[in-house]
């Protein structure tokens, strides 16, 4: 059974810096494409970042560019999001997928395994 468990989420004030796991189990990932997604309350999930599988390419929303770093640990089975200078409009659940492809891709439809997600709160 494949799993993906996201961690390091929290409350944060704006400006600070968080940073994300999501740790693989099932299956390894490291021939694969991952991503980051989140969803806000009332909105659509939308994609965040995704990496390749050497951990090249990367690319960001442009929502989080220049503030947001994608990355990944093959040998540890572990996708990395860290989130620097953030602001209350990052408030969400965030969410870890992975993809069976080793491709980088940006839609939901296609990530083929998903965590449950971690609540990131940023106050004003």
């Amino acid at each position: 059974q494949v799993q993906l468990v996201e961690s390091g989420g929290g409350l944060v004030q704006a400006g600070g810096s968080l940073r994300l796991s999501c740790v693989a189990s099932g299956r390894t990932f490291s021939s694969n494409a991952m991503g980051w997604f989140r969803q806000a309350p009332g909105k659509e999930r939308e994609f965040v970042a995704t990496i390749g599988w050497s951990g090249m390419p990367t690319y960001y929303a442009d929502s989080v560019k220049g503030r947001f770093t994608v990355s990944r640990d093959n040998a540890k089975n572990t996708l990395y999001l860290q989130m620097n200078s953030l602001k209350p409009e990052d408030t969400a659940v965030y969410y870890c997928a992975g993809r069976t492809g080793s491709l980088v891709r940006f839609t939901r439809s296609d990530y083929d395994y998903w965590g449950q997600g971690t609540q990131v709160t940023v106050s004003s």
